[in-house]
């Protein structure tokens, strides 16, 4: 049934997603000091590639200081728009019966989104 899903979660935008992700990931690491901030959002784009069937957990280390210092510049940087806009999406698909798996996800990915710094994907 997950993998159903994450073919209609693509063909319903998913993909799109991914790639915005992906050209922003790039788009970050074209700097030394950008290159944390990339490698984030390379595990968004590949959550926002196969969403289900995937958790996100907080790892030991997300409560050391360098990664709350991480989220903090993140959330200012761009993460509460990105958050908003999985949000926004999440609350549209919840409406219908049928969106309400997919908008769950956008609510994983706003998560996600907001504080990425010390959180792990793994497979549920």
């Amino acid at each position: 049934m997950g993998c159903l899903m994450n073919i209609l979660w693509l063909l319903l935008g998913g993909i799109f997603t991914a790639i915005e992700y992906l050209i922003a990931s790039l788009m970050m690491m074209l700097t030394i000091i950008g290159i944390p901030f990339g490698i984030q959002t390379l595990k968004l784009a590949g959550l926002a590639l196969w969403p289900f069937g995937k958790e996100v957990r907080s790892g030991a280390r997300s409560g050391g200081c360098l990664y709350i210092l991480m989220n903090i510049l993140w959330i200012f940087l761009g993460g509460i728009w990105i958050c908003l806009s999985h949000l926004v999406f999440g609350a549209i698909l919840c409406i219908t019966i049928i969106g309400i798996p997919f908008g769950l996800q956008h609510f994983k990915l706003a998560a996600l989104a907001l504080t990425p710094f010390g959180k792990d994907i793994v497979a549920s």
